[in-house]
């Protein structure tokens, strides 16, 4: 592998050297070199930096954007965001890869292109520089920074996602009307979602609730259901065993008996009959819609927009959290996100503004930066009174908040908790994620994607998850589950396992 590597000019200035100067034991630190003076920034010449970064909805902002002219100020800078809607981004990243023109900094959101483009020297190493940002050494754990980078190398820094951004919830009001305890073991657990779908808890006469629902995306993943996944032992994609990294898909006695839990579900009308057919968030829609009991969550919107538009169909709803069941063998796991975009520095910026890129970022981790991308600027988009803080109308005309939300951010869970938001909220927001800490559903092979995975990985996955359905449904037998691992491996699996396996042990 073709590796980059990129001298810290600064530290080099700042440590110096030593050499013996010929009289006696007398040494003398050697003075930095004009070449090495040139190139350390001093902060005092204003750069531009470009920028591109991926958008959702609102797009992103306007040129004279009172938060691009502060970050600007603070940083004697000239930011030049490109904003890319998420739909185009990649394709404007390949389109920048084939005339070789990216922007000063940007994000790497394939890992396919991640892995690829390192190779090629595309991307600064970021390694020898860290050291001399305190707010990037300390805000960033030290596994997140080295996942996706080989050895001694550290080509991008990672994009936090909470990893529960879904939590398991159920509603507390049905479990109280029914007389039934908060469910600890799967087979509690499917007692009570029966009860759920059996027993009228909505109190409108018929049968029209559903015990717990999931769904089947485009790529053939079986979503919103990783707390049964896991209480079975099916791994979080991979697990490693011995070193190795073995796929889920080869987990043939985990699958069987998951997918006999969810065949009796669908036969008792426990399980959503949707499930097949349903969209990402339609489990979590019908929680909202006051015809499902127990779904995964967002903790940031629970109380803002889940409650509110249960309590307006059934004003003494509750929703509280379900800590994941104990599997048969006392596993328990809960839906965890590992994040595998990067941000990254074009590798063919010249040294000073290397630096000043590193700044920006350091800035954004820190106290004062943080605080501003998270909430705006005081005075426009909040005020403060004492200990009093007010959001501004401008806070939703403006979105001062974007930048931390789509490009760069703390690794904080109350990322979406603003300086005005009630402290008694931000803590039942926090404590969601608190709670579900202890049940951290790992992948060691989060990132790592080789030649076979990106060609055949999708329609092997649609093929195996297609072979679960026909189980759970009725249509085929369980045994025919280890039918369906061997042709997954056949079909281009055991190439798959053998290649990111010596990917992985490049990284180690």
């Amino acid at each position: 592998m073709k590796k980059v590597l990129t001298l810290s000019i600064s530290a080099v200035v700042l440590a110096g050297c030593s050499s013996n100067s010929g009289t006696g034991d007398k040494k003398e630190t050697a003075q930095p070199t004009a070449n090495q003076k040139a190139n350390v920034d001093d902060g005092k010449e204003k750069m531009d930096i470009s920028m591109l970064v991926s958008t959702a909805a609102g797009g992103g902002w306007p040129e004279n954007h009172p938060m691009i002219q502060k970050l600007n100020e603070k940083l004697n800078i000239n930011l030049k965001f490109q904003w890319v809607p998420g739909d185009n981004y990649e394709e404007k990243l390949n389109v920048m890869a084939a005339s070789n023109t990216f922007p000063d900094v940007f994000h790497a959101t394939n890992p396919n292109s991640y892995n690829k483009w390192q190779e090629k020297g595309v991307f600064l190493d970021l390694k020898p520089l860290l050291p001399q940002y305190a707010n990037l050494t300390k805000e960033i754990p030290q596994r997140d920074l080295q996942m996706m980078n080989p050895k001694d190398y550290i080509y991008g820094l990672p994009l936090y996602a909470p990893s529960f951004r879904s939590n398991l919830s159920i509603r507390k009001d049905w479990l109280d009307k029914l007389n039934l305890k908060m469910p600890t073991t799967v087979d509690e657990f499917y007692d009570v979602a029966k009860a759920f779908a059996e027993k009228d808890p909505d109190g409108n006469g018929k049968k029209d609730t559903i015990g717990f629902s999931m769904n089947i995306s485009a790529n053939g993943t079986i979503n919103n259901i990783d707390y049964l996944k896991g209480a079975f032992g099916i791994s979080n994609n991979w697990k490693l065993v011995d070193g190795k990294l073995v796929p889920m898909q080869t987990q043939a006695k985990e699958w069987k008996d998951f997918a006999t839990f969810l065949r009796k579900a669908y036969t008792e009308g426990v399980l959503d009959k949707d499930f097949p057919v349903n969209k990402e968030r339609d489990p979590w829609n019908k929680l909202e819609a006051n015809t499902n009991g127990i779904a995964e969550v967002n903790p940031n919107e629970v109380y803002t927009t889940s409650l509110p538009t249960l309590q307006k169909l059934d004003p003494k709803a509750e929703i509280v959290q379900l800590t994941p069941p104990k599997g048969p063998t006392g596993l328990q796991f809960a839906n965890t996100v590992i994040s595998t975009a990067k941000i990254v520095v074009n590798a063919k910026t010249d040294p000073k503004k290397q630096q000043r890129i590193m700044k920006l970022l350091d800035y954004m981790l820190s106290d004062e930066g943080y605080t501003l991308i998270k909430n705006g600027i005081e005075g426009v988009d909040y005020k403060k009174e004492g200990d009093k803080v007010t959001m501004l109308p401008a806070f939703t005309t403006n979105r001062p908040q974007i930048l931390s939300t789509w490009f760069f951010r703390r690794f904080d869970p109350g990322i979406q908790i603003r300086l005005w938001d009630d402290k008694s909220y931000g803590d039942k927001v926090l404590a969601w994620f608190k709670n579900t800490e202890p049940y951290r559903y790992d992948n060691p092979g989060a990132g790592l994607v080789s030649d076979t995975l990106t060609k055949v990985g999708t329609d092997l996955n649609k093929k195996f998850t297609n072979a679960i359905i026909k189980v759970i449904v009725g249509q085929e037998p369980v045994d025919s589950i280890d039918k369906a691992v061997e042709q997954w491996k056949s079909g281009g699996g055991d190439d798959v396992a053998k290649e990111i396996n010596d990917i992985y042990a490049k990284m180690k």
